[in-house]
């Protein structure tokens, strides 16, 4: 048997505005299921979910989003933009550069190219 992946699911405080920032970087439409259970079909990605839990982020991420764009320091402009911080510089390498970011809860995520 293989597995699909369906769709990757967030913890959060606040779905309803976690997935707006999303919604608004990947695009789609953001959907609130309940209060505490937000998703967005980004266009040829899996769903992005949004769960309401009631801890804090206490530590890095053991997963986070690589998003490949053609710039990244556009990309990371429009982020902030929308309620991302930066996290250090643009950092390259071997095999390209990234720039770390946070989401507007402080979850990691990458642009990359």
């Amino acid at each position: 048997m293989r597995a699909r992946l369906d769709e990757i699911v967030i913890d959060c405080h606040d779905p309803a505005r976690l997935v707006r920032f999303w919604a608004a970087l990947l695009g789609g439409e953001p959907v609130d299921r309940a209060a505490s259970w937000s998703y967005v079909d980004p266009p040829g990605t899996p769903r992005l979910a949004f769960q309401a839990v009631p801890e804090h982020k206490a530590t890095k991420n053991r997963l986070h989003l690589d998003l490949a764009v053609s710039a990244i320091g556009p990309a990371a402009d429009e982020a902030v933009a929308l309620g991302a911080t930066r996290s250090g510089d643009v950092v390259t390498d071997a095999q390209g550069s990234f720039q770390v970011m946070h989401d507007p809860e402080g979850n990691e995520f990458c642009f990359v190219d």
